[in-house]
């Protein structure tokens, strides 16, 4: 440390910025394991204390009161829209664009099926080397079911303007980079894919909670998102999609279930697809983990997302000052851009990424003594930095740990040489 260099924050420190928070009241609402600090909520959101009551209010007196009149009585039919409507303003889209259905994998299918039939004389998807994969598995799978020519391009992530011409049918990106967390600009790529009469479909899984989020002002075609990362709704919680009021008449989805028929109680033997976001419905709605959803997200939308980020912000900077100082000897390399922003481009999302080529080992330390992060292949360490249950002061601990598991070497324990089949 330089005589110009600011003083490295001390617990004490982290214990003033945690009395002053006006987010910390959130911390209490949601059940955290004693003893353990808790830094994957980019992976998998803890558990809300007011989930385990609606869940059980919906099995003991929806579905075991009122059995199948529940589908009108508890408005267990219309809970994918209903509940679209209420995540709409969390993201930035209007009602009526918003559907809770099905998994990311499964909408982004039908959300690029919808998007190649509105370009039919265009056969390039593009993406990025760094796109999370089952995305660029989905839209393979896709390619070859048409068996139309479609392809997959790929480029990196800096070429993306460069590659953007009338060939491109859809741009399909994820904001948030999985690894490094690092966010594309939607709003500055949208219009340059439509200068050009692109399509574009965005996937919303590190990015909703995490970072303000603005399809229409950005002016998005369509998204996909998950529930079960920052907006706490559940392992495998339900996904949802999103398409644009201006897309809504031309976009049809592949999967033509009952549930997105005009009149799905009619019964007619021929499809006709319903009008706005139901036609995108597909099947009886998992009402479960909906209302499981319903009430994680009145947490989200009770908070206030500036300040919401403003912490998370602040959370990482204070990670990489006290990992850069206090670990800095051990070969740790910040893998996430150094800056972020409150504003539009936001360059880092929710988490902070290193690379280190023990980075399984040191993770998997770090879990034993109770701090949990997560690891991707090949040496990237994930933390993400949730702010409203991680602490100034669960940082400062963090790192404290840390430094303990390079100091004494705990990462290089035999029984990480094998890795085990979730990282």
């Amino acid at each position: 440390m330089t005589a110009s260099s600011p003083p490295i924050p001390t617990r004490a420190d982290c214990l003033a910025l945690d009395a002053e928070d006006s987010l910390r009241r959130f911390r209490d609402r949601f059940a955290l394991p004693e003893g353990v600090i808790y830094l994957d909520g980019n992976s998998l959101g803890p558990l809300p204390k007011s989930v385990p009551e609606r869940v059980n209010r919906m099995l003991v007196e929806e579905w075991g009161g009122h059995l199948i009149t529940g589908w009108l009585k508890d408005g267990w039919m219309d809970l994918p829209l209903t509940l679209g409507d209420r995540l709409a303003e969390l993201v930035g889209a209007d009602p009526g664009e918003i559907a809770v259905v099905d998994t990311t994998s499964v909408n982004l299918f039908k959300m690029l099926s919808a998007a190649l039939a509105m370009r039919p004389d265009r056969k390039v998807i593009l993406s990025t080397t760094d796109n999370f994969p089952t995305d660029l598995y989905m839209a393979q799978g896709l390619g070859a079911l048409l068996d139309k020519g479609h392809e997959l391009r790929m480029v990196a992530p800096d070429d993306l303007s460069a590659a953007l011409d009338e060939t491109v049918a859809v741009l399909m990106l994820t904001e948030v980079d999985f690894k490094t967390g690092r966010v594309h600009d939607m709003a500055r790529l949208t219009a340059a894919a439509h200068e050009v009469g692109t399509l574009t479909l965005w996937d919303l899984a590190h990015s909703a909670g995490a970072i303000p989020v603005d399809l229409n002002r950005s002016s998005a075609d369509f998204a996909v998102g998950c529930s079960y990362k920052y907006l706490n709704a559940g392992p495998g919680g339900p996904a949802w999609l999103f398409v644009a009021s201006r897309h809504q008449v031309a976009a049809h989805q592949p999967l033509t279930g009952w549930l997105g028929h005009a009149e799905p109680f009619a019964f007619d033997l021929d499809y006709r697809p319903a009008d706005g976001i139901r036609r995108h419905v597909c099947s009886s709605p998992g009402v479960i983990g909906l209302v499981a959803f319903e009430a994680a997200l009145d947490i989200m939308l009770e908070a206030d997302m500036a300040a919401m980020r403003g912490k998370s912000i602040a959370l990482q900077e204070l990670f990489i000052t006290l990992v850069e100082s206090q670990c800095g000897d051990f070969g740790l390399q910040l893998a996430s851009p150094r800056k972020a922003s409150a504003t539009v481009p936001y360059l880092r999302g929710g988490q902070v990424s290193f690379a280190h080529p023990k980075g399984y080992g040191i993770v998997q330390a770090l879990i034993r003594r109770g701090v949990i992060g997560d690891f991707r292949d090949p040496n990237i360490l994930r933390f993400g930095f949730t702010p409203l249950y991680v602490d100034f002061v669960d940082v400062f601990d963090a790192v404290e740990h840390l430094k303990a598991v390079l100091n004494h070497g705990e990462h290089l324990d035999p029984r990480y040489a094998d890795r085990a089949s979730v990282t």
